[in-house]
Formats: structure tokens, sequence, C-alpha cells
């Protein structure tokens, strides 16, 4: 079996226009959202077709990425009964306003209209938000362990993951990575056979009029 991945990067969000990490759990802009729909453009006829799992950060710029950008592979799943795995270990690394999730998850369901009330954030830690314990940056690493051996072990062959750049560049890479990944851009990997080390394998990338940076600064 030959896992794939498809790491999405969330779309331009609030905080990527100005760098202003100030703003708290910093959701799409006008554009972001435009991406989302181009997103879900280029990949209705691919891998929405055919995924079997999505995996995605509680923030809210990645969940409403997630909805606007992979609605058709949401319904099909959501009917085979695998709603989309909800999971903390996925946010940002950083613990500026702009990476700290909604707390608590009553107010995530609230936020935006209340267009994430669906999702079932039971799986979330009790912590999550707190930027301690596993959550803390210095524990990024160890993070992206239970990630990328989650993921390996899990049956499903095709995964979807929506998250953040920094988190993504982590989980690939490895600390101190630059590697560049756009708003909306998916990129494809594979594990290396034996191990939970990540390969790429193809890069998807939506046109776009900025990649905007991360909190991280890329």
């Amino acid at each position: 079996m030959v896992k794939k991945l498809y790491l999405t990067r969330h779309a331009q969000a609030e905080h990527n226009v100005a760098s202003d990490w100030s703003i708290p759990d910093a959701k799409l802009t006008p554009l972001g959202q435009k991406q989302s729909r181009e997103l879900n453009e280029l990949t209705k006829d691919t891998f929405q077709r055919t995924a079997q799992l999505i995996v995605c950060s509680p923030l809210l710029r990645p969940m409403e990425t997630m909805l606007l950008g992979y609605p058709s592979l949401m319904k099909r799943l959501e009917g085979e009964g695998k709603p989309v795995i909800i999971t903390d270990l996925l946010q940002e690394v950083n613990s500026t306003p702009c990476d700290v999730p909604t707390y608590p998850p009553s107010a995530i369901k609230e936020a935006l209209g209340g267009i994430f009330k669906d999702l079932d954030f039971s799986g979330l830690g009790e912590g999550y938000a707190t930027k301690k314990g596993i959550w803390d940056p210095a524990n990024v690493e160890e993070r992206c362990r239970k990630v990328r051996k989650m993921l390996n072990e899990r049956e499903e062959e095709e995964i979807v993951v929506v998250a953040h750049g920094d988190i993504l560049r982590q989980l690939v890479d490895g600390d101190g990575s630059r590697r560049p990944w756009g708003n909306a851009e998916v990129k494809i990997f594979t594990f290396s056979e034996g191990s939970h080390d990540l390969v790429e394998v193809a890069d998807v990338d939506p046109e776009s009029e900025t990649a905007g940076p991360t909190s991280g600064g890329m």
C-alpha cells in the first residue's frame, strides 16, 4: 500500500495580510475565501473523489478552508460514516494570538455564524488552547512525531490534511524548514518504506494572488 497525504495549507487569513500576529484565531479574508473556492475547482474531480479521510486543525482558518475547498469530499465521507477528524495536534506552532485556538469548543461552534456547528470537537484535549504541555512550541517535534505516526498507522490510503504553514513544514522537514508553502497550496507526500518519514510526491498549487507569510515569518 502506498499512502498519499494531501497536505493543505489554509487560504489567506487576516493575519497574513499585514503580518499582524495579534489577531485572535484569525479567520479567512475575502481573498482567502476565493482561494478556497478555487481549490475546490482544482480538486473536485481529482482527489476529492478518492480520498478516504480528512484531518484538520481546530483553528478557524483551516476549518473554513476545508469547508469551502473540499465540500464534495466532506459530503461523501459524511455519507460513508467518516466525519472529519479535528485534532489539536495540528494547531499552528507559535503561541501568538493568531495561532491559539478558540476556547471552549462551544465558542468554535458559534464562530463565523455557526458554520462549524456540525463538526465534532470531542477529540480536543482539555488544555488544547493553553500552548502548554504537548502544545507548547518547544514540544512541536514531539507533536509532529505523534501526527506522522497517527497518519501512517491509519488504514486509509488517501488522507487530506488541512493545517498551517509552520506546522506542515515541521511535519515534513523538521525544525528550521523554510520550504515555500503558499496559501491554499496542496503538497502530496507519502511515507518512506518502513518508517514514519515523509517524502514529497507532487505539488498541487492553485493560482493565487499571494503566498502570504505564516506567524513564523515564512
